[in-house]
């Protein structure tokens, strides 16, 4: 989606690939030709500084991690080198070569601990729960150090969740929308924040726009259960609701509420969501209805 976006308005785009047994480029397979590709990793820091060399960005994206909450308790110590140690191998690597690049560092809800009182924002206690939120901790927290020790342009985007109709099948609005006539769900009373990833991605860009570097939450304030998020697309399919409980997917810690306050994007960034849980569930309804 952030690539779709940079390239309508007219950016010369270059995308990070990791080398892989599996060629996974689906998401991006219609922009072919209109993406210049280098193979690097954030946890190899020559890559990067390769990759860098070579583009020479006047922006940066950085979206790169292990994103998936509960693998980050099967595999800690990856989340840990990509999501934590990955972005110190990028500002370093920017920094080293010398060049001025404004910096979007993707940043997460799950930063918090869902146990505060009210809707989170960008002045609430950081106490994540998980060794996805930990290290994402970490890259929140040495972007501000480079920003503020060498006057680096970085912006921390504090994204709640964001989903879309491209959403990888291990994620569970994707598993629902996939399975709602066999759905197997582990805790269904959490609740969400949902927006839409595409817009997410235009309040982004409109970060690295600004005179001056500053972090952001970026979410709808309306709250979703699990549950209630199957009920919509159990209704966008026209099926009854059929959970079955399965430990397989409980988390050993779980956010039990985020609510995203994004009342500082609104006013300075001149942003407001349109597309919320419902509508969402209906935009991945039909997606999958299309494929059929």
């Amino acid at each position: 989606h952030l690539a779709d976006l940079l390239v309508r308005k007219g950016y010369e785009v270059h995308g990070l690939l990791r080398r892989s047994s599996t060629f996974n480029k689906q998401n991006i397979d219609h922009l072919r030709g209109k993406i210049q590709y280098h193979y690097a990793d954030l946890t190899d820091p020559f890559s990067l500084i390769w990759a860098l060399k070579k583009s020479n960005p006047t922006e940066i994206y950085n979206l790169g991690a292990q994103s998936h909450v509960q693998i980050s308790w099967e595999i800690p110590y990856y989340t840990a080198q990509v999501d934590a140690i990955g972005v110190l191998n990028l500002l370093e690597a920017v920094r080293v070569l010398g060049i001025k690049p404004k910096i979007y560092q993707a940043s997460t809800s799950e930063l918090f601990s869902g146990r505060e009182r009210g809707a989170q924002n960008e002045k609430t206690p950081k106490d994540p729960i998980s060794p996805y939120g930990t290290s994402k901790l970490f890259g929140f927290q040495i972007a501000k150090n480079y920003r503020d020790a060498y006057g680096m342009f970085i912006c921390n985007g504090i994204l709640f969740n964001h989903d879309s109709e491209r959403r990888g099948d291990n994620f569970v609005t994707k598993k629902i929308v996939r399975d709602i006539k066999d759905l197997r769900l582990g805790n269904i009373y959490t609740k969400r924040d949902f927006g839409y990833s595409p817009e997410y991605m235009e309040i982004a860009w409109k970060m690295l726009q600004q005179d001056k570097p500053d972090d952001y939450v970026v979410a709808t304030g309306e709250t979703t259960s699990i549950k209630q998020f199957a009920q919509y697309v159990a209704d966008a399919y026209g099926v009854p609701l059929n959970i079955k409980i399965d430990l397989e997917y409980s988390r050993p810690n779980d956010v039990p509420v985020l609510k995203g306050d994004a009342r500082k994007a609104r006013k300075k960034l001149k942003w407001k969501p349109k597309v919320k849980a419902k509508e969402l569930a209906n935009l991945m309804v039909n997606y999958e209805k299309r494929k059929l």
